[in-house]
């Protein structure tokens, strides 16, 4: 294989509501910490450990414009896109180092508000879907907003 690949896919929480930052000429970023966790069993004590790993999330004009409007700490969300460095100066004129995870496509999940509705009302089946566009697509109805999730009445082969 001659070429490289950077690609990161991540599905977590915001750790915060999004950010906005706008530039002269009307560009704008959009900054958000994602929380992504593992969650295994220590075999010596039987406990049940989480660990959190945090990452520094980066999106652009229109998308970073979605995410401000769409979500809100706490909302699960699929992220993909490639990892970036940069460093800086600091005000203490040290150099200041970062790594980002620069967003190309995005997919929202699930909203905080979903998450407690089905927490504490496991059994409702019709509960309403809130409508969430994709960063590549116009707002759709609730049913079809996401392609990637097979519909719970289709028959797959395995």
């Amino acid at each position: 294989m001659n070429g490289t690949l950077n690609k990161v896919m991540l599905i977590g929480h915001l750790g915060d509501d999004v950010k906005m930052h706008y530039f002269d000429g009307g560009n704008c970023i959009g900054r958000f910490p994602l929380a992504t966790n593992e969650v295994y069993i220590n075999k010596q004590t039987n406990e049940r450990i989480t660990s959190t790993e945090w990452h520094n999330i980066v999106v652009r004009n229109k998308a970073a414009e979605i995410c401000e409007k769409y979500l809100s700490k706490g909302d699960k969300i699929y992220v993909e896109g490639r990892i970036k460095s940069r460093q800086w100066q600091g005000d203490d004129g040290t150099t200041k180092y970062t790594t980002e995870i620069q967003v190309t496509e995005f997919t929202f999940l699930t909203t905080k508000k979903e998450m407690e509705g089905n927490n504490n009302n496991t059994g409702n089946s019709n509960r309403q879907q809130q409508q969430q566009p994709s960063v590549n697509e116009p707002a759709r109805p609730a049913h079809d907003y996401n392609m990637n999730v097979p519909d719970p009445d289709d028959d797959l082969p395995f």
